[in-house]
């Protein structure tokens, strides 16, 4: 973050200092990163004291400092130099894990005064002629931003988040790593409810937002696709008239967000309609697409390292913002060619010594990302063929998918029936819950011979029947909502072979 005194950070979030004078305040700088895990702290940094599930944060303060911090922010002192911002009687809704545990609201206080931090940084960055671009979608948003991060290295220093910081804690806390010398902050922006996104713009407003699609994620919260629509609009209403929005317009619903734009819009998909558009698109035996990019006055070969059919629309996303930031056309190709998968548990592909290929996409699932799994995992059975009478075995082993809502049963009901009809050898269901239930009786009753589908407990008694059936030259894919932990079920199935390359 740009360097700032401990008295100058209070005023910005309206704190009181504690347990330093004001004359040692103004001359205190914060010199390190902004840190929620004590354990990251570095020197001359600053620690955010929130409540967790089973400690909080305020009880980690002292040894904050004494590994380098210079203060703490806090909701109440704690006996070591600290910012202290008051109590919030109604709690921030952030979808912040960190805040389900927020009783007193100590936690919103401090989300509070962290966002006010992150927006105060963010807008002397942007005169200093930082360019932040958002990413939102109902799905790719991560992969997107990796993507993203890749295409516009060649043109100056990047800061994107970590994995899937999106949310009130994660996008402050990424903001707050950029520095003068950044020339690209790149944000995910994710949502539980109307008005969380524009909420996230207003902290770091973008000149530069893509949106990417909008499916059924989060469709318990929200209660419609219309209304994550309209959510997801939030974002490109956010940028200025002088800004730029990325649209895909393969999806329709996307596509109608040029109408609530003053932004000029560029239009990204499989279709010479669009501005940026790919055609000719192939998979090869890893499900990493090859397809010819165009743009209005050119065109060119690229090939992702990336696995999936959908990565192309991620693609032609991060294509169309680099190439607006001033990126040359060959720049885009080689950038795209070389980003391989980067945040963990997300189309991670590897090949284990004995033959064995893990799809290691346990982050996060909902029923789009959930069919494009399934279909890239088909695709590399079938060794890149349409039809091959030599396919490998193939193996979905797949858990929840949260936040559904009274759809939950229908959607995880069809994702079994999508298994059979794509030829999956196996499907593994992991859980045993009505959703999880659901899904294993439709891959029956869609079957002809009841073995299609095999319902288990927990990720233990899946890594145990995994571990006792799979042969060489299997493909497994591992794919669930996040809270239900196979992402380490797909650790420990990719240590199990030797050596696994990507």
């Amino acid at each position: 973050m740009i360097d700032l005194t401990l008295a100058q950070i209070a005023r910005i979030v309206g704190g009181e200092l504690t347990d330093i004078s004001p004359e040692d305040a103004e001359t205190t700088h914060v010199t390190g990163s902004v840190e929620f895990d004590s354990r990251a702290v570095t020197s001359g940094g600053l620690f955010l004291a929130l409540p967790g599930a089973r400690t909080d944060g305020h009880d980690f303060a002292a040894g904050a400092v004494a590994a380098g911090a210079v203060a703490v922010l806090a909701a109440r002192p704690v006996g070591v130099p600290a910012i202290v911002v008051p109590s919030v009687s109604a709690p921030v809704d952030s979808g912040a894990s960190v805040l389900e545990y927020d009783a007193d609201g100590s936690g919103a206080a401090v989300l509070e005064a962290l966002a006010k931090l992150a927006a105060a940084v963010s807008q002397e960055l942007v005169a200093g002629g930082l360019v932040i671009v958002g990413v939102t979608g109902s799905s790719g948003k991560t992969s997107t931003k990796d993507l993203l991060a890749a295409v516009l290295a060649p043109l100056g220093e990047v800061v994107a988040p970590p994995g899937s910081f999106n949310n009130e804690l994660g996008h402050p806390w990424t903001v707050l790593r950029a520095t003068p010398a950044t020339d690209y902050l790149i944000l995910e922006m994710s949502a539980r409810h109307p008005g969380n996104i524009a909420a996230l713009a207003r902290i770091a407003p973008p000149s530069i937002a893509v949106v990417l699609n909008v499916g059924t994620a989060h469709l318990g919260e929200f209660g419609s696709r219309e209304a994550i629509a309209a959510t997801k609009a939030e974002l490109p209403q956010a940028v200025p008239a002088s800004g730029v929005v990325i649209l895909n317009a393969d999806d329709t619903v996307v596509a109608a967000m040029a109408e609530k734009t003053a932004a000029r819009v560029v239009r990204v998909g499989r279709s010479p309609a669009a501005d940026v558009w790919a055609d000719g698109i192939l998979l090869d035996e890893l499900a990493r697409a090859r397809f010819t990019l165009h743009t209005a006055d050119r065109q060119a070969d690229v090939m992702l390292a990336v696995h999936g059919d959908h990565q192309v629309s991620n693609a032609l996303c991060a294509a169309a913002v680099a190439l607006e930031c001033g990126a040359s056309l060959e720049q885009v190709v080689d950038a795209l060619a070389a980003a391989g998968p980067v945040s963990r548990h997300r189309m991670q592909v590897g090949t284990r010594a004995d033959g064995v290929t893990i799809i290691n996409d346990a982050y996060n699932a909902n029923p789009d990302s959930m069919r494009a799994g399934l279909k890239a995992l088909a695709w590399m059975a079938q060794g890149g063929r349409e039809k091959r009478a030599d396919r490998r075995r193939s193996w979905a082993v797949l858990g929840e998918m949260a936040e559904l809502g009274d759809d939950a049963i229908a959607e995880h009901d069809s994702i079994g029936r999508l298994a059979v009809r794509l030829d999956v050898s196996r499907l593994v269901v992991v859980g045993t819950g009505r959703s999880m239930s659901a899904m294993h009786h439709g891959a029956v009753m869609e079957g002809s011979w009841g073995s299609e589908s095999t319902m288990v407990a927990d990720a233990d008694a899946a890594l145990e029947l995994l571990r006792a059936e799979l042969r060489g030259g299997d493909v497994v894919l591992v794919k669930a909502s996040n809270s239900t932990g196979l992402g380490a079920l797909a650790d420990a199935l990719a240590c199990d072979g030797g050596d696994e390359t990507g």
